[in-house]
This record gives structure tokens, sequence and C-alpha cells, in this order.
């Protein structure tokens, strides 16, 4: 937990949530993403529960392979928003790398249910769930 300051000064040199996450996206953009999660995890801290920083940090964690975190992060950002179709994509993915294939399956079941035009997500699907004959 950020302890904050009785000291205007110190509230000054703080960058706000907003600015951590401009930063924190300009990481990603150049595929930087370690650094981009530790920026991230600030703007968090600052404003948690926000799903905007959420899921860049997620993403963050995922290409960075911090897959753990990438799974508690995605779970938190469909704790605010159950109907997230990208988010389940996300957390599925997550959960593959962790050796997780059947929740995986689940969230993809529902990233198709929940977004039935997306070719990437039935993709997906079709790799952990084949068809049967």
């Amino acid at each position: 937990m950020i302890e904050r300051s009785d000291n205007p000064l110190d509230d000054a040199d703080r960058e706000s949530a907003y600015a951590l996450l401009q930063r924190g996206l300009a990481l990603i953009t150049r595929r930087h993403h370690a650094q981009a999660a530790i920026v991230l995890e600030r703007a968090a801290r600052e404003e948690p529960g926000k799903g905007s920083i959420l899921e860049p940090l997620g993403r963050a964690y995922q290409h960075s392979g911090q897959f753990e975190l990438a799974r508690q992060t995605f779970e938190a950002l469909l704790d605010l928003d159950p109907s997230a179709h990208w988010a389940h994509f996300a957390l599925a993915a997550s959960l593959r790398k962790l050796g997780r294939a059947a929740e995986a399956r689940t969230h993809l079941r529902l990233a198709v249910a929940l977004c039935p035009s997306s070719a990437l997500y039935r993709q997906a699907l079709a790799k952990v769930d084949p068809p049967t004959t």
C-alpha cells in the first residue's frame, strides 16, 4: 500500500495515474513489457479497480511471461465487467500458459459466446476444444 505524505512537495513529485498509464502504454508500444508492468503497477496502486489500467497491466504481464500475475489481473478485470469478451480471451491465454486448459476452454467459450463474430476467439477455442467427428 502506498503511504501518502503530508508534505505537498512529495505530491508534486508523484506522477498521476493518467501519466503513469500513458507512460506504460508507450512502453508496451515499444515492446518493453516488463518495464511497462512496473509503471502500470504504480498506476493501479494510484487508481485501484480501473479497467483502463488493468487491461494494459494484464497485457504487460502476459507479454513479459508473468502469467500468474496476468491471470490475477484479468480476473480482476472480469470482476469489474464480466461481459468483457476480450478479458475472457486474455484470461484463457494466461490459463493455457499455466497449464490449466480446462479453465482456459471455459473462458474461450465465454469469449466466443459474448462475441461470436470474432474469428480470433473461435480459432483459439478450436485449439483447445477440437471438434468431435
